[in-house]
């Protein structure tokens, strides 16, 4: 029995010498090192073996690889270096070490702000230069570099918590504590872009009351039901109550509204700025664009949210100069000062595009039904391939198709034949964009439309009078 104790202790320990594999677990993990690839003649290049934080650099140059020059027979002249990433090439000493600026811009350029770890495929050519001519001697193979940009944490979104979202508990309606709680009407808009390539988050709400208190929270912190976890930010000083300034995640303080009011609060993130401003939203924006060669403004958006700042209403685009089907919307008609580009909003949807400092649409001449959230950011555009009548003189079943008519800037439809029993306007053969009430002032989703007859016009874009109103004969 004990030579078989014995017998079997002796095969354990030859199995652990023979394989030596063991972890000590007390040692911290490191990257192996990198491999060196070939460089011309009897050459080399070895990328540094742990991954470069641009955060971390100090100096104008950073160290990415070792090289061993590749051999030549002409010593008169001196070899000059380039990396070469994505057929981008940038200088590089003998020593390995390239303008630090220049690796993190390239970053940049190539995969964004993001501070994540990058893999960058790159190349060496070594050139022969003895001040007047050069000639390529070698390029290397493919070697990588491992980088991480510089940029500050930036969430994936954001609340505001203060003063102004608390509710004091009336009847049997709880109380609702603004310092700790979140909800929707808390949350910051953003694009639907990374946040390191669109940092801007905005926030309209209003406070009734003076001296109001607010600090900005994380949406991880809310959602996890843990508000004041770290990454909480606010300004340096406490009751700052400065219009502008710059916000910190390093003992951040609470800053102050001093007044009751409709605000815009817009941070950057990227900068860790912010900016308040009052708004007080104008009854009408004013459509102005390549349709009437950027001259006129008549046609207009009205205002049915004034806490949010939206406007909603039809335009009718064109591009009779073949400019571009391009627009903007000016605050007050004929005055270009704090015009409304494409600067100005972050999200384009539906047929509405982003084209630099103007905005466009992509589905060519016609009408359009426009929602321009200026608070969020947002347009809408709708293209209106049918506008329809339905009502009881078609027991509500299909539309009596409209024809556009560009001389007059209407929908006309002729022996129609609409009842008193009941009749809307309908876009696109769906309820989603509607329009009823009275004929003199017709509203999104309006009650039914009472009057008889066979010629109807609609006049949506506002371009001579303030309401969208139609004629029936």
């Amino acid at each position: 029995m004990i030579k078989k104790i014995l017998l079997g202790m002796t095969l354990l320990m030859s199995m652990v010498s023979c394989t030596e594999d063991f972890t000590d677990w007390a040692h911290p993990q490191t990257n192996p090192q990198e491999k060196a690839v070939a460089f011309g003649d009897n050459g080399s290049v070895t990328p540094v073996d742990y991954v470069i934080k641009l955060a971390d650099v100090k100096t104008e140059t950073v160290k990415v690889a070792s090289i061993v020059a590749p051999t030549t027979s002409n010593a008169a002249y001196t070899p000059v270096y380039k990396i070469n990433f994505d057929g981008q090439s940038f200088d590089i000493d003998a020593e390995g070490n390239m303008a630090t600026a220049d690796l993190a811009n390239y970053i940049v350029e190539k995969y964004g702000k993001r501070p994540t770890e990058r893999d960058i495929n790159a190349t060496l050519d070594a050139w022969m230069n003895n001040g007047a001519t050069a000639v390529k001697m070698a390029t290397s193979a493919t070697f990588q570099i491992k980088a991480v940009p510089v940029a500050p944490v930036i969430e994936d979104g954001y609340y505001l918590v203060g003063d102004m979202f608390s509710v004091e508990a009336d009847g049997d309606a709880k109380g609702v504590d603004g310092w700790n709680t979140v909800s929707a009407k808390q949350a910051f808009k953003h694009s639907d872009k990374d946040v390191y390539d669109d940092p801007i988050f905005t926030l309209t709400f209003e406070t009734k009351k003076a001296d109001q208190y607010w600090k900005i929270i994380p949406k991880k912190n809310g959602d996890a039901g843990n508000i004041w976890a770290a990454g909480v930010v606010g300004p340096k000083v406490d009751g700052d109550d400065s219009m502008t300034g710059l916000l910190t995640s390093n003992n951040p303080k609470a800053g102050k509204i001093a007044k009751a009011g409709k605000y815009k609060l817009t941070i950057n993130m990227m900068d860790y700025s912010y900016t308040i401003e009052e708004v007080n939203y104008d009854p009408f924006i004013y459509f102005i664009g390549a349709t009437d060669g950027w001259k006129s403004s008549d046609q207009k958006l009205a205002l049915v949210d004034e806490a949010k700042g939206v406007y909603t209403g039809y335009v009718y685009l064109a591009d009779p100069n073949g400019s571009g089907f391009q627009f903007k919307f000016q605050r007050k008609a004929g005055d270009w000062n704090n015009a409304i580009g494409a600067g100005a909003l972050s999200t384009f949807s539906g047929a509405a595009t982003n084209e630099g400092d103007n905005i466009g649409v992509n589905a060519g001449e016609g009408v359009y039904y426009m929602d321009v959230n200026l608070s969020e950011g947002k347009i809408t555009a709708t293209k209106v391939e049918k506008m329809g009548i339905i009502g009881g003189f078609n027991n509500w079943d299909g539309d009596a198709v409209m024809t556009w008519n560009a001389k007059e800037y209407c929908f006309e439809a002729t022996n129609v034949g609409v009842t008193a029993d009941g009749w809307k306007f309908r876009v696109n053969g769906g309820w989603d964009v509607n329009l009823g009430g009275s004929i003199n002032d017709l509203t999104a989703g309006g009650d039914n439309l009472s009057v008889a007859g066979n010629t109807v016009k609609l006049y949506p874009t506002r371009k001579t009078s303030e309401k969208i109103f139609c004629t029936v004969k």
